[in-house]
């Protein structure tokens, strides 16, 4: 008997094969194969029929084989074909097996001659056939035919390099005797994935269709172009023997007498034909697969590991199930706000690495942008200083004032004051964007069930818009709240004593501390190609100055622009480029840099932009105001008092405006965060965890929110089935053990000895084949000129296994005469003569002691 289980690893693999081809790339394991290559027309489909003893693949001139065909024989008392795309029917005539092949093939390529690389999974059960799973390619060819695409050469080239150069792949290279080897496409592209040749076996067709007085014995030999596993002839039937419908029995036949009669191949006969392919693959498959267990089942339970998580919750699954359908929409809203307010909040897992979201743009927008649009709102000196002054005037009327007038102070503040709405109202768009959008990324959890997710993000987002007008006329009554009354004795406000004395100086003084770093980063400097390019430099902003270096470690200064009278100005972005700019320039119509008027700076993207002119607000340069440009704006005589006293009141109210417009300003910046958050923010959040759900049942029954999406039953379906699949698989592979059958690897081909060693005659032949080793076995073996040989010893039934024979052994190949292959002697009767008898040798039993058993695979999850 054989090792149990081992012949449960090619029906083993047949079955993952399966899996993982229902499953698409979820499961990245490369299974032991054999994949078939060769030219167009060099019989690799007709040694696939004689396999399988019928006729049931496409036949004809060009290309045939479309598309990859995983062809798993599995021995079996029944005879017919399954394929994986019609599960559950059983095709008996192998007629309708080569129909379904051509329109499966036809329905992705269409009826021309292109190609996919999308298999075709066909499973043969069959009493003529031994456990194997081959992979059946696309012939390679040189010239596009018909409506082929003209890089048809390098479309199937990449097709057979996705299989062949899989480290867990056989290659079978197949190759017409007609045809010189050295031309052989076959072994030129096997050469290039398997230099070394351990991967590769060698299948010579119509050795009956060489010209008469040639013949193909030295390739069969291994002495012309060498292969570690050798070559072996088969001989397929022509295409007159296929048009009359010729037995395959009967064509096997033909091709054992061949062998037999044929005077070059009589002596290797034993060791070619279809048959002996066939056993031979068998073998080399399973020891193939053999060898690669520790890494597959290492591949598997990693893989199984990283399902585990994910199917525990589909162990039990009954989608009918109501309390499981409660139990999950609970689960779902649950986990919904958890992630709603993660995302607020922010939190240490998945972290976006690469854009700002959630509530860090929300803190943006609070911090940044709305400082900023406040400050854009800034009075305009000339203007502020014409409108104090037709207030004061309007106020005294046809009498000349003696003091200054509250009562323009309060009419110019309160004008201020109304500005601010536009910027308060920006800012509370600019949240509900971004909290709509994460309404929709937190959502994206709910994808399982579709109707769920749609009515999740149409409640919460319509509460949203609810609270969204609300928070507006909180942040209007805010401002209202503020013209209510102008509180002249608030702590900060400086009073008209004060605002007198202040000077002009004082008024334009920095908030900020001297020689303070505010921001650092990278910034691209525009300037024209003729004078250098565009650069990047590293900017650094201090409260007095602008400087950039060569990078970021500050040793290389490039240039330092002083902030004095610096104000910026918005630039459009160029027509080619993808960056956003703005610019900075001097308001005394002086050289920025070198012979600029103005510096444009470039950001990668606009949230830069405006995180940049925030900084600069901070630093004391301001945005460029837009200049009226009215007949009124351009009359001196208004803009300019001749009366010194009419002045000195204008500077006055101009100082007490800045002071009070200042402490507003302050008072709404703090004010506008908080009443976002209270009305807005965390009013949604409560709204998720305590009426969500209340919602979401009024808005439609449980049965079609909890309705699966066909996509989600399709993974959950295909999940379990990969599960189930890897975890039969590692149950298989455990029961297998690794002392069992196989055949070692022949060593590297040394052709050396052919010109070197001419051929011994019969008798010294003889002799080396029977005479017993003269003291004890030898140490060291000869190189092996021909292909190991295969034979089983005639007191097994095993399947033929390659060895190593020693110098003496070497000789056969050549002689023609000796009519039959010497046998290999049996590893146990080679014990040295100065053992006593019934003392067994130290060496290791031989391999072929042990054959390897087929027996039918038994029904699993994956049949």
């Amino acid at each position: 008997m054989g090792n149990r289980g081992m012949e449960d690893l090619i029906p083993l693999i047949n079955k993952l094969q399966d899996a993982f081809s229902s499953i698409g790339q979820s499961c990245n394991l490369d299974l032991p194969q054999i994949a078939v290559v060769g030219g167009q027309s060099a019989g690799k489909s007709s040694v696939l029929e004689n396999f399988v003893g019928r006729d049931f693949l496409p036949r004809g001139n060009g290309i045939v084989t479309r598309r990859p065909l995983i062809l798993q024989l599995v021995n079996s008392k029944a005879e017919y074909a399954e394929f994986l795309h019609c599960k559950g029917r059983k095709f008996v005539d192998f007629e309708e097996v080569r129909l379904e092949i051509e329109a499966e093939t036809d329905r992705i390529t269409g009826s021309n001659k292109g190609i996919s690389p999308i298999p075709i999974n066909l499973r043969v059960y069959s009493p003529n056939v031994l456990n194997l799973t081959l992979i059946d390619l696309p012939g390679m060819t040189k010239v596009a035919v018909g409506d082929q695409p003209h890089d048809i050469e390098h479309q199937i080239r990449d097709m057979l390099m996705q299989f062949i150069t899989k480290e867990s792949c056989l290659v079978l290279a197949v190759t017409p005797a007609n045809m010189d080897l050295a031309n052989s496409d076959a072994l030129k592209i096997a050469k290039e994935v398997d230099p070394q040749g351990l991967r590769t076996i060698g299948v010579i067709t119509k050795l009956d269709l060489m010209d008469e007085g040639t013949d193909a014995r030295d390739i069969l030999e291994n002495k012309l172009l060498p292969l570690r596993r050798g070559y072996i002839g088969v001989v397929n039937r022509s295409q007159k023997d296929i048009d009359g419908k010729k037995d395959i029995r009967a064509a096997l036949a033909a091709e054992r007498k061949f062998f037999l009669s044929h005077p070059a191949y009589r002596h290797i006969a034993e060791r070619m034909g279809t048959p002996h392919l066939q056993k031979t693959l068998n073998q080399q498959l399973t020891n193939h697969i053999r060898d690669t267990l520790p890494g597959l089942r290492s591949k598997l339970q990693s893989q199984l590991l990283s399902l585990e998580k994910e199917v525990e919750e589909y162990k039990n699954f009954r989608p009918d199930d109501p309390t499981r359908k409660t139990k999950a929409l609970l689960q779902m809203v649950q986990q919904f706000g958890v992630d709603f307010e993660k995302c607020i909040e922010g939190s240490g897992d998945q972290v976006d690495t690469s854009n700002l979201s959630g509530g860090a743009k929300i803190n943006r927008i609070f911090h940044e942008r709305f400082p900023f649009e406040l400050v854009k709102m800034e009075f305009d000196e000339k203007e502020l200083r014409k409108e104090i002054s037709y207030a004061i005037k309007n106020i005294h009327g046809v009498r000349t004032g003696l003091f200054t007038p509250d009562m323009a102070f309060e009419a110019i503040v309160k004008k201020q004051i109304i500005k601010l709405k536009d910027p308060c109202l920006k800012c509370v768009d600019l949240v509900v964007t971004e909290l709509v959008t994460l309404i929709r990324k937190s959502a994206e959890k709910l994808g399982s069930y579709p109707r769920l997710r749609e009515e999740t993000e149409r409640i919460v987002t319509t509460y949203v818009r609810e609270r969204d007008s609300k928070t507006k006329d909180q942040v209007l009554l805010l401002i209202d709240i503020e013209l209510s009354y102008i509180n002249t004795n608030h702590e900060d406000f400086i009073g008209f004593a004060n605002a007198q004395q202040r000077t002009a100086a004082n008024a334009t003084k920095k908030r900020v501390m001297p020689n303070q770093v505010i921001r650092r980063g990278w910034l691209t400097i525009n300037i024209s190609i003729m004078k250098g390019g565009s650069k990047d430099y590293w900017f650094v902003l201090t409260a007095e100055s602008l400087s950039w270096y060569k990078d970021e470690e500050e040793k290389e200064k490039k240039y330092m622009l002083p902030l004095d009278n610096l104000k910026l100005r918005d630039v459009e972005k160029g027509f080619m480029s993808s960056k956003h700019v703005f610019a900075i320039f001097n308001t005394e119509q002086r050289n920025v840099y070198k012979d600029l008027r103005q510096i444009e700076l470039a950001c990668d993207t606009q949230e830069d932009v405006d995180s940049w002119k925030a900084s600069f607000l901070r630093a004391g340069v301001y945005p460029e105001k837009d200049q009226p440009e009215s007949e009124d704006a351009m009359n001196p005589s208004d803009t300019v008092s001749m009366d010194p006293q009419l002045e000195r009141q204008v500077e006055t109210i101009r100082n007490l405006v800045d002071s009070y417009i200042g402490i507003v300003n302050k008072s709404i910046r703090d004010l506008m965060p908080k009443t976002i958050m209270h009305l807005m923010i965390n009013s949604a959040k409560d709204f998720i965890h305590s009426e969500l759900l209340a919602y979401l049942y009024s808005a439609a029954d449980q049965g079609s929110l909890m309705e699966e999406s066909a996509e989600q039953a399709q993974r959950r379906d295909e999940m379990l089935r990969m599960y189930h699949a890897l975890k039969e698989a590692l149950v298989l592979i455990g029961d297998i053990s690794t002392t069992t059958v196989s055949v070692p690897l022949p060593p590297p081909v040394d052709d050396s000895w052919i010109a070197k060693e001419p051929s011994p005659p019969p008798a010294s032949r003889a002799a080396a084949a029977t005479a017993p080793p003269p003291g004890r076995p030898p140490a060291v073996r000869g190189p092996t000129p021909g292909p190991p040989p295969l034979n089983p010893s005639p007191a097994f039934g095993a399947p033929p296994v390659p060895s190593r024979p020693g110098p003496g052994q070497a000789a056969y190949a050549g002689d023609p005469n000796s009519g039959s292959v010497p046998l290999i002697p049996s590893r146990p009767a080679r014990v040295p003569p100065a053992l006593p008898p019934g003392i067994p040798s130290r060496r290791p039993p031989a391999a072929p002691n042990r054959p390897t058993i087929i027996r039918p695979s038994e029904p699993s999850l994956l049949d």
